[in-house]
């Protein structure tokens, strides 16, 4: 079994078996015409329960074949351009090399003694994205699992920055669209079930500032402490970027904590195009990014920023074994003194490897491509007698439905669209997400893959419409 290990001896037993599985991958992605099959659940998981994981095959190869069987046969492949659904970007091939580096090397970027060079090109990197923020001189940060992470790390710092143990009074406020994760993190910090105060939205889908500031004010009227704004820079559902430089604004005047949800929103920041929509951004105290979602790098990729990193000292903790106290004094640079996580893999490397190939130019060129499409799927929608369109994209974001001419109940309206996703989905031959807008069932076009045109949205339409009719047709027949 040793020859299984990684090492100076089974080197070429290592170049073999990546290649071949390199080769697996490469072949299916040519051969990709859908981005799924349409599998069922109920379909695959006899294959994989019939596996028995106590008996190994002993063998690459027919691992791989096993593999092709239950997994990459009929997984969902987001680099097709007709997957339309979900946050899910394509990824950058310098990316995944650097992928295929930090698996093998294995690096832990909790502590200098286990990373070395891992460690500075990851606080490299923090500089950078904070440089592109404009946090100042003083800011830090640390790369996390995803956005999730990023939140509950960033209102950790601000709960702790209030100074209070009395953590019913804490409020934080975000706009009726903003993640859920907002939501999980407060229970998660032993917040009361009030403490998050929900902001209406506008037209647009951006939190109401005016609403906001009356929200403070009820706040602090009623000797609460306003702990944190969370402004969304990218909403999961619409795109939508908040009015940040007003919520800045607002947070100075109030003492609130500002923190900044820019998961998807963060392409902006290597865009020349757009960049402007974010203005603000340098105001907040906190940043959350996802490289994931719209730097075209491979799960997981994200970072949380801080505007002063003396705040980053509430998520430290010192272990003998680990990273003792001396160290410190030391000037021995252990990421673990900032991070939620103990273990942490080397993430940073698939971004350093993206900039030295492409460079941020190169990454906002295509995050700009993608916002040019969602601008033309806009027009295309708003013209489209078959679809009602909610509003026009601040990103790469389109959520619509499908209005049938001779149908009024929304109710079924409602159905028909959900007919249409679900068949959709079943026939492989496109994927698109749906949310609910007033209630009511809407669809959603994620747009994040440079290679998807307009005659790609336009042929998905069709078959949406298609679909949502087929329905509406065996309805009729059903009620006759």
């Amino acid at each position: 079994m040793r020859s299984h290990l990684l090492n100076d001896t089974t080197a070429e037993h290592y170049r073999r078996s990546v290649t071949e599985g390199v080769e697996r991958v490469a072949a299916k992605l040519a051969a990709t015409d859908r981005p799924f099959t349409g599998v069922t659940a109920d379909d695959l998981a006899p294959r994989i329960d019939a596996i028995d994981l106590d008996r190994p095959l002993r063998d690459t190869t027919a691992a791989l074949d096993e593999l092709e069987d239950v997994y990459l046969r009929d997984a969902v492949y987001f680099h097709h351009p007709r997957y339309l659904a979900h946050l899910n970007c394509p990824v950058v091939i310098p990316a995944v090399l650097g992928e295929a580096v930090l698996s093998a090397v294995n690096s832990s970027l909790d502590t200098w003694d286990q990373s070395a060079g891992g460690t500075l090109i990851e606080r490299k990197l923090i500089d950078w994205t904070s440089a592109r923020i404009g946090l100042g001189l003083a800011a830090d940060g640390v790369f996390t699992s995803g956005g999730t992470q990023s939140n509950l790390q960033a209102l950790l710092l601000a709960r702790e920055e209030t100074k209070t143990e009395e953590l019913t009074k804490l409020r934080v406020f975000a706009s009726e669209v903003s993640h859920f994760s907002v939501q999980k993190s407060a229970k998660l910090l032993g917040l009361g079930p009030d403490a998050v105060v929900v902001v209406p939205v506008d037209h647009d889908k951006r939190m109401q500032t005016v609403a906001l500031a009356h929200e403070l004010e009820r706040c602090a009227e009623a000797g609460l402490i306003p702990m944190a704004v969370v402004a969304t820079a990218g909403t999961t559902d619409f795109g939508s970027i908040d009015p940040l430089p007003e919520i800045a604004g607002l947070c100075e005047q109030y003492g609130a904590w500002m923190h900044v949800d820019a998961a998807y929103g963060c392409g902006l920041l290597a865009s020349r195009k757009y960049r402007h929509r974010i203005d603000g951004i340098e105001r907040a105290d906190s940043v959350t990014v996802d490289y994931h979602k719209s730097f075209f790098q491979p799960v997981s990729s994200s970072a949380v920023l801080v505007r002063d990193a003396a705040t980053l000292r509430h998520a430290t903790y010192h272990a003998e074994y680990l990273n003792p106290r001396r160290m410190v004094t030391e000037r021995i640079p252990n990421q673990v003194d900032k991070s939620l996580q103990t273990t942490r893999r080397f993430d940073a490397l698939k971004l350093w490897m993206t900039l030295r190939v492409m460079g941020a130019d190169g990454i906002g060129a295509l995050f700009d491509e993608v916002c040019d499409l969602a601008a033309e799927g806009w027009k295309l929608l708003a013209a489209d007698p078959r679809f009602d369109v909610v509003v026009e994209p601040s990103l790469s974001t389109l959520v619509f439905r499908y209005i049938p001419a001779a149908v009024t109940d929304p109710a079924e309206i409602d159905r028909a669209n959900l007919y249409a996703r679900k068949a959709l989905f079943a026939s492989g031959d496109a994927v698109v997400a749906g949310t609910k807008v007033s209630g009511r069932h809407y669809l959603k076009f994620t747009l994040l893959n440079p290679e998807t045109t307009t005659a790609d949205i336009t042929a998905v339409l069709d078959l949406i419409a298609g679909h949502a009719e087929q329905y509406l047709g065996e309805s009729l027949d059903r009620a006759c």
